[in-house]
């Protein structure tokens, strides 16, 4: 059996605290410094082991296949941000469909869930045929 440390708190309650309690953050400690030191060693390999041959091209700024002409600022369509967020409506609906399956399958929750999932894709309705009615589904 392991020994056990008293340890009066602040309050004056004394706390019983098992003598391999902080054993086991000290393995989680470890762990995370074992990780640092890996990532550290990898990247200060690949420091040392990379050929460093600075050319004029290879110090111009490049972002996404651009070349760096002319003013830094770019025109944006908003189109592209509703389907980002069409997107996102949609995976979040997958993501619910999940464990709504899994709760309709149980005893006693059949009707329940059944109403809640027709409310989710309500506002999911909701939401398509405002963009609809907006008409960013039409791709020009």
């Amino acid at each position: 059996m392991s020994e056990q440390t008293v340890v009066v708190a602040a309050d004056g309650y004394d706390v019983v605290v098992s003598a391999d309690y902080f054993q086991s953050y000290s393995v989680v400690g470890l762990l995370a410094v074992v990780g640092v030191l890996f990532v550290a060693v990898a990247f200060g390999a690949g420091r040392l082991l990379r050929p460093v041959v600075p050319t004029p091209e290879k110090l111009l700024t490049y972002e996404c296949g651009v070349d760096p002409v002319g003013e830094g600022w770019a025109h944006t369509q908003v189109r592209y941000y509703v389907y980002a967020f069409l997107y996102v409506i949609f995976a979040i609906d997958s993501i619910f469909l999940f464990p709504w399956a899994t709760v309709f399958a149980a005893p006693g929750y059949g009707a329940t869930t059944l109403v809640e999932m027709f409310v989710f894709l309500g506002f999911l309705a909701v939401g398509l045929l405002y963009g609809y009615k907006k008409g960013v589904l039409a791709w020009t």
